[in-house]
This record gives C-alpha cells, structure tokens and sequence, in this order.
C-alpha cells in the first residue's frame, strides 16, 4: 500500500491533521505537494541514490519533502530541529547532500552561514535565512504530474556514536517500484491491526526513526494521522477524544506527564477510542507503566528496538503484567547475551544485549563503529545490557556506553565533555545522567577546573551552561554544573564514570541549575 494509491481512491479523505494549528491536508492534497516536491528535487540534481538533508519541525512540509525525496529514489536524512548550526554543517557534509531544506524556526538557523554548505542547494521553511532560497514557492511552480520515472528512496537516520558525532545508519535502497510494499508498515499492520479506518496519533518529532517511520506507515495504509506540532499532555488527551484516535506512539516522558495531570483533568476527556498505546524509545519505569495500565487499560504495547534495525522486541499490556520490567520477547532476530569476551552466559545472567538476525546495516563511513557492534558470532548488538529470563524475555539493566536518554533523546557524553574541555575554566570533565523524575535523564557534567573551585561563584557555572547551549544547543546542555578539586580518572586514562554517578546517586555536591 502506499498513500498515493489513497489520493486516487479517498482523494477527499484527510491525510494529515496538525495540531494545535488545526492545518489539514486530504491524500490528494498530499501527494499533489508530493509529486511537486519530487519535481523541484529534480530539477535541482537530485538523482537516484543521491542524498537530501533537511531540518524541519512537524508540519506539511517535513511529509512534502520527506515523500518527495522517497519518490525520486534519494537517501533522505531528517535532522533534530535542536541541533547547532555546526551539527547540521557536519551532517550535510557527511551525507554529501546535494540539497538542504532549513526551517527558519529551528535554533540552528539563526546561526548558519552559506558557506558552511558549499556546493550545496539551500532552502529555508517558514521564513527568510540570509542566502537560502524559500522553499514554498518553488515547489508551487512545479507540476502535479506524476513523475515519468519514479524510484524508491528511503532515509538515512542519524544516531549519535561514542565520539559524539552523529553517524549515519546506513542501509542499500530497497529497489523495485516506488510504491511496492514497506516490510515496517506491513508489521505495524499485522501486529497492531492498522488499516484505513485507523485515526494515529503522531505525538514525536518526526525527525526520530520510530515516529518518521510509523507516521509514514499509517499513511501507506490510508489512516488518518494526526501530528502534534509539540506535545503537550493535555492537548495530547484532546486530540484522542477529538479525533477518536485508535493508535499512537509514546514515550515514557509523556506517560509521566499526563499522569501528573490531576483526576480531575484527566477524567474530563473520554480515551477510549485509544486500542493501541505503542511506546519504547526508552525504559519504562514501572510505576509509570502500571498506571498507564491503570488508566487506560490493557493496550500499552511496549516494543525495543534502535535505527539499526538490527533486532526488535515486543510486549503486550498483559504479558507485561506477568513479566514487569521486561521490554518482551525477541520479533526480529534472536536474543544472545554475551560477556566481556563474547562468550554466551546462561539464563538470567547480565551481559550484552545481541541478535542474531539476518538484517544488515552500516554506520556511514564509519567502518570502525560498524564492526564494534558485531560479536565474533556475526551477531549485532544496540550496545545494550540485559538478561533474559526463563521464559525469554528481555529485561535492560544499563548502557554500556553510558549513554544518556532524556525524554526519549539519546545524548552522548564525549561530545558534551569536548566543548566543555574546550573552555579555558576546565581542566577535566566527566558527563554522565542522573535520574530525573519527567525525563528519565538529565545531564550532569562534573568538572575539574583550572583553579581552586572554591575561587569560582555560580556565575561561573551559568557562564558553562551558557557556553554549551551556545555550541550544542538546549536537548544535550547539562542541566547542572559541579566543580571539584579531584576526578577519578584511572592510571589507564579511564574515567572511572560509574563510580562518580553512583556517588551522586547518594550525595550531590554544590549544584546550580541551568
């Protein structure tokens, strides 16, 4: 299926509803956009297997583009509406893009310069940036004639590495006809009963794999998807009772949110509609998930999975109640838990998460990252920590890189730990997550300064917080700041990372809050 097949069949049903603006496109409406998006890229050298970046938030556009670039066969990469200026620089230059569409309402675009695209075709959304072209009026000059030779594109997401720059997680176009079957949406149908009556709520920024791809999923299936423009708990409640929405995709920040909501809120939208609450991107407390469960009933269906696309696994509301903490059994590939020296240990000991599966991917031009998640065995891992139990469900323990998730974002310490050694105040620094009670994570960054801490006052530290914001914009700035007079970094080199969280965990020394 696919939502071009819908334009000519339902041309008058809606496609697309944002909110809180109340935009609307019907699937004829959408694929006219489409096919003229496809035009414009075109006409501007983008070719089969060529690559397109873009930064856009939720909204008509992101879908016109997005489509646009799957129709003309180009590998398409969505970015993080909060990246810096220099992220979406070195992103562009790694995907060798041949074009560049900004939104002028990301932070990054008040920071941008030509010249850090050069070769580059560049196009702004949503108003001027200085020597970018609008997008919006050249893609109304094209034509809404179906394309004489369309291919079959697909994205390339970007997921952050150890060294803190984002990779690539690059997969071979999946050839055959443009609109041939998507093996994802097929599995969202058949696991979740998504068909054309389906109403979906897209609650994410589409820029995240699971969003992009379940929101395009729905589409191909002719369901109506309704795209928040920015999440907000009780205007998320207002959309399901609005719109009778059948289906969403979640994460455990939102749950938490709308849990804090008072009884008396909450009991004024009716949610019943909702059959299939679907969320992952991060662990699931258990107490969040038990009053979901509470509230709305048996219908949360967790699922563990990455960009990689290399394993997934998946648990209904009911198996979850049995097994509680678990992230389910393995629907793609088949689970191994390896030690140190990938040696495979036995039930319900902790070691690395593995799959073997038959899918294969590679982090772009990054040959090194690709072969550090594959086992001696040829088995692939999302660098996860977990056990199975008896009955072979997976349960998460930790991250073997420490990487930090907050509200669903994975953020890296070496990048952080990077700008910050870059400031003449900082001598040593360890980044890592502490516990937050809506986010999961927050930011923490300890750091050994130049001079005796007791020499340097809050201001100091809202100078740090400020200089990071400023290099890696708001989603990866900590949000506190410690000076200390001694790091444990160990003769090796190593930063002793576990032992310094663990300490926080107990005892936090002098904060200030960013």
């Amino acid at each position: 299926m696919h939502p071009s097949h819908f334009a000519a069949t339902h041309p008058d049903k809606p496609a697309l509803i944002f909110q809180p603006s109340g935009v609307d496109l019907t699937f004829l409406e959408l694929e006219q956009r489409v096919r003229q998006a496809a035009h414009l890229l075109q006409k501007l050298g983008v070719t089969p297997g060529a690559a397109v970046a873009f930064c856009v938030e939720n909204s008509p556009e992101f879908f016109e583009i997005a489509w646009g670039a799957q129709r003309v066969g180009a590998i398409f990469t969505p970015m993080s509406t909060k990246l810096s200026a220099d992220d979406m620089r070195y992103i562009v230059e790694d995907t060798g893009a041949r074009v560049f569409i900004l939104s002028a309402a990301c932070e990054g675009s008040r920071h941008v310069r030509t010249d850090m695209f050069p070769g580059v075709e560049l196009l702004a959304v949503g108003g001027e940036i200085d020597g970018f072209a609008q997008w919006k009026p050249r893609r109304q000059e094209m034509s809404t004639r179906a394309l004489c030779s369309p291919a079959r594109g697909r994205e390339m997401m970007y997921s952050s590495g150890t060294t803190g720059r984002p990779k690539g997680v690059f997969k071979s176009l999946p050839g055959g006809e443009f609109d041939d079957p998507d093996a994802r949406a097929v599995n969202f149908n058949q696991n979740f009963a998504l068909n054309e009556n389906s109403v979906y709520l897209s609650t994410s920024p589409l820029y995240h794999s699971a969003p992009h791809v379940l929101a395009a999923s729905a589409l191909r299936y002719g369901a109506t998807c309704i795209v928040m423009e920015h999440f907000d708990a009780e205007l998320a409640l207002d959309c399901i009772q609005a719109f009778s929405c059948t289906h969403g995709v979640w994460v455990p920040t939102m749950f938490h949110r709308m849990l804090r909501l008072s009884r008396d809120i909450r009991d004024t939208f009716d949610t019943r509609s909702m059959k299939y609450a679907i969320h992952g991107a991060a662990p699931c407390p258990v107490p969040v998930k038990q009053g979901m469960i509470d509230w709305w009933g048996p219908i949360l269906h967790e699922y563990y999975a990455g960009t990689e696309g290399i394993g997934a696994c998946m648990i209904t509301s009911e198996e979850w109640l049995a097994h509680k903490g678990s992230v389910g059994r393995a629907t793609d590939g088949e689970i191994h838990i390896l030690d140190e020296h990938e040696d495979e240990v036995p039930t319900g000991t902790t070691g690395t998460v593995y799959f073997k599966t038959a899918s294969k991917f590679e982090y772009w031009k990054a040959p090194d990252k690709t072969a550090s998640s594959m086992s001696k065995q040829g088995w692939w891992t999302y660098g996860d920590i977990g056990h199975v139990d008896a009955d072979g469900y997976l349960y998460l323990t930790d991250r073997r890189d420490f990487m930090i998730i907050s509200g669903g974002v994975n953020i890296y310490p070496q990048e952080i730990e990077n700008v910050l050694l870059s400031h003449p105040v900082v001598a040593d620094v360890a980044v890592f997550g502490l516990p937050n009670d809506e986010y999961g994570e927050e930011v923490k960054a300890v750091v050994l300064p130049v001079r005796a801490p007791a020499s340097y006052t809050h201001r100091d530290k809202l100078a740090l917080i400020e200089y990071c914001r400023q290099k890696l914009g708001p989603i990866k700035t900590p949000k506190s700041i410690d000076f200390v007079a001694d790091l444990p970094r160990q003769p090796t080199g190593k930063m002793h990372k576990r032992a310094l969280r663990e300490r926080y965990l107990y005892a936090r020394a002098e904060t200030i809050e960013g």
